[in-house]
């Protein structure tokens, strides 16, 4: 069922970016109501639009059919976002969100594989963070940009759901007190950009206790993009990227599902998000 969500949802933004005529600095799309098409409890789909509507980086929404399914078109500027996250010399990549719906998505899928806690690392405004908090999983938003902390918090008061945000450098960052059971670590930062760096640190960190080890998933958001890949092999581009990673630490692939983020809105591949686990 998330697999054919997630196809769904692939080919609904590939309609809308077809038939966008705005000129925001980034636009997403959710549907308005619970379809075959997209079978997410009516509830849940309350709370993805308070994220758009209690969020400023969106300053104009509208509804629009696509594809035959009403949605509610969100237009949005995260420059300034983008510029205080760049000026970080712990920042591994400047913030570009996944769409809402997306983060919603695989936190389904990090559900369904039975993990219990969610650490999304680099979580910008905190939208991975909330969407696995109202699925009920345990969640850490860590993020080292003050302001895009601040805007977490702003949500988290606007939509009263807590989502625990957390300033910190994820590399510095003492996972051992937050007593993990089955966690699973979304890495932001495509691994060509420097979320290579990051992962290799926090698996360093994460690898000493070997009793929890068993238990812990990461998550990483791959591309395809050949702009990403100069004059590389195509075994380089597998995975995502993160080939490298995943062997050198003997992560196993469960589960790989394509999904839009601001980066793919013009591109025709979108976002592979790779879950792995230890072996």
């Amino acid at each position: 069922m998330i697999e054919k969500m997630a196809k769904n949802f692939v080919n609904l933004k590939q309609e809308f970016s077809n038939v966008y005529k705005g000129s925001s600095h980034i636009q997403e799309v959710i549907p308005l109501s619970k379809s075959d098409t997209f079978p997410i409890e009516g509830n849940h789909l309350e709370m993805l639009h308070s994220f758009a509507d209690k969020n400023p980086i969106y300053y104009n929404s509208f509804e629009q059919t696509i594809g035959n399914i009403p949605c509610r078109v969100y237009e949005g500027d995260i420059n300034q976002y983008w510029l205080n996250s760049i000026s970080h010399g712990a920042s591994y990549q400047p913030f570009y969100p996944t769409w809402i719906l997306s983060a919603y998505i695989i936190s389904l899928m990090a559900k369904n594989l039975e993990f219990t806690q969610v650490l999304d690392i680099g979580s910008g405004d905190g939208r991975i963070a909330y969407c696995a908090k109202i699925l009920d999983l345990q969640t850490y938003s860590i993020e080292v940009d003050e302001s895009l902390v601040e805007l977490q918090k702003l949500i988290t008061f606007t939509t009263k759901i807590d989502f625990n945000p957390i300033c910190a450098d994820a590399v510095e960052f003492d996972y051992s007190e937050k007593k993990l059971v089955h966690p699973v670590f979304f890495i932001g930062g495509l691994a060509q950009m420097g979320g290579d760096i990051l992962a290799s640190s926090i698996i360093e960190k994460l690898v000493s206790n070997t009793d929890l080890k068993k238990n812990i998933g990461l998550t990483f958001a791959g591309t395809y993009s050949k702009k990403y890949f100069p004059g590389t092999q195509s075994e380089d581009m597998s995975e995502g990227g993160w080939k490298s990673i995943i062997e050198k630490n003997d992560l196993r692939v469960l589960k790989t599902i394509f999904l839009p983020t601001v980066w793919t809105f013009d591109q025709p591949i979108d976002t592979p998000y790779i879950f792995t686990k230890f072996n």
